[in-house]
């Protein structure tokens, strides 16, 4: 009789981590866009593709990014990751750096 409640007990467990997995995956999609959309001239980002650089401009779909001095290039608004924190420069560890910017 054991093994007669074990299939059914496993595929609800499956379900149930699937459903949770899934629950988590929506959320994190959810503050990914609200991020995107929040973009301001100025905010440092980080791209999909690893390029740290600087929101010059922004349109309805695309942005502008600065990644070096006089350097401009358009993106997708989607491959924005991330946005990171102003003072603190792409490279540098804020635990190590003695001047704390």
């Amino acid at each position: 009789m054991g093994l007669e409640l074990l299939l059914p007990l496993m595929i609800i467990a499956l379900v149930a981590l699937m459903f949770f997995q899934s629950s988590k995956q929506r959320k994190a999609m959810k503050e990914l866009k609200e991020m995107q959309a929040s973009l301001a001239v100025g905010d440092k980002v980080l791209t999909t593709s690893g390029l740290h650089g600087t929101v010059v401009s922004i349109g309805e779909e695309s942005l502008v990014l600065e990644i070096s001095p006089g350097v401009r290039t358009q993106w997708d608004r989607r491959v924005i990751r991330e946005k990171l924190d102003r003072a603190v420069a792409p490279g540098s560890d804020p635990a190590t750096d003695p001047s704390g910017s």
